[in-house]
């Protein structure tokens, strides 16, 4: 369902709010929580309030042997069962109207030693929405290869169309094995995002968006990845979440300027997921306008969830509501939570993860929105990985 917002100044003018909360849509966090600077919204279960939660309703096991082909094929994408719900909208419309009230804080620190104090920072205070996402050293993590063998190209693959507004991923590499499909239940229902698998610490970190992991006060259950996925099959296992993670200000009240959560996967057979997958690199406080690779899952028309996705260009910073990156990308509900990156090398399928899948604009076809990896991002990245 999408809402067709005027964006003449006029109307800008006299009613930014209301068209903040009426405009984002589909190709991520749609009308949930947009641009929001107050106290959380509607409430959520006991314990909602927390940074992190179990995100298993069961074992490890039960939970992969819950998700089916058959019911992995008929998730339905995220997006289409949060769009245009009046609990959303009212949601968005009440933060959008309260006055912005933010802390001051310290500089953010300068050393890693540091990184406890940041985390500690960063959820005492509600950071407006229409502030910029707070930004500290740039930082680069590199990727790893998987310890076990996989299968590749037998030369490098052509170099493929740069911009790329949305094709199928053809050219290999460690792309196709870190990225993956996210399934969960919302509601008494299965439903699906993306994610994909970064270098961390713990072997076992998967990055995703925000509202793939907690939607209007709830954390999502049954909660499993599955890498490299195409068409029902899971070539690398089904990977349940002991752990899942968001920003706290999406935590908090679901700011749509940090749309970012994460998984702390379990063991599959006694490996861990990126001996298994490999882990892509991440990049933190980068800056804006840079060339960037975007892939995911989409699985509302044109696109069926059977295959991964990509788009590629030079990205803006969103003129209008938020502090996000913006790409020229036809992907639909279901890619919500795949990886963006810098420095992608075609050949290899390796690069820096710096944004994920969150959302676009009705009255702005084909352009996709994605959070900027700030030092928030880079607090849940540490927290994740050290679980």
């Amino acid at each position: 369902m999408r809402r067709n917002v005027s964006t003449s100044p006029g109307t800008r003018r006299r009613g930014a709010s209301r068209a903040v909360a009426c405009a984002l849509t589909a190709a991520g966090a749609l009308l949930v929580s947009a641009l929001q600077t107050g106290a959380a919204g509607a409430a959520g279960p006991a314990g909602t309030d927390a940074a992190s939660t179990s995100a298993r309703t069961g074992t490890p096991s039960s939970v992969a042997d819950f998700w089916t082909a058959e019911r992995m094929r008929e998730a339905t994408p995220l997006d289409l069962l949060s769009a245009g719900t009046d609990g959303a909208a009212k949601r968005s419309a009440a933060a959008a109207k309260q006055p912005a009230s933010a802390e001051k804080r310290s500089a953010p620190a300068k050393s890693r030693s540091a990184t406890a104090e940041k985390r500690s920072s960063s959820t005492r205070n509600t950071t407006p929405a229409t502030s910029p996402a707070r930004r500290g050293s740039e930082r680069t993590v590199r990727p790893t290869l998987p310890a076990t063998t996989t299968s590749a190209p037998a030369s490098a693959p052509a170099l493929k169309s740069f911009p790329q507004a949305g094709a199928a991923w053809t050219g290999g590499g460690a792309v196709t094995n870190t990225a993956g499909r996210v399934f969960f239940t919302y509601q008494g229902r299965t439903a699906s995002c993306s994610g994909n698998a970064v270098t961390s610490a713990n072997k076992s970190t998967v990055l995703t968006a925000g509202h793939c992991v907690k939607l209007n006060g709830a954390w999502h259950g049954d909660w499993v990845f599955v890498p490299g996925y195409h068409d029902g099959q899971a070539p690398y296992g089904k990977w349940a979440a002991a752990k899942t993670l968001a920003t706290p200000q999406w935590t908090a009240s679901e700011n749509i300027n940090y749309d970012i959560g994460a998984a702390v996967v379990a063991p599959v057979g006694g490996q861990r997921l990126t001996d298994v997958v490999g882990g892509q690199g991440l990049a933190f406080n980068t800056g804006y306008n840079k060339p960037m690779y975007a892939f995911g899952y989409p699985a509302a028309a044109p696109y069926d969830g059977s295959k991964l996705i990509y788009c590629s260009g030079n990205t803006i910073k969103d003129p209008l509501f938020s502090t996000d990156h913006g790409l020229s990308c036809n992907m639909t509900g279901g890619s919500s939570g795949g990886p963006w990156f810098t420095s992608f090398d075609e050949a290899s399928g390796t690069g820096l993860q710096s944004s994920v899948n969150s959302f676009g604009y009705t009255f702005l076809p084909n352009t996709m929105f994605g959070p900027y990896f700030g030092d928030d991002a880079e607090n849940l990245y540490d927290e994740a990985q050290s679980s």
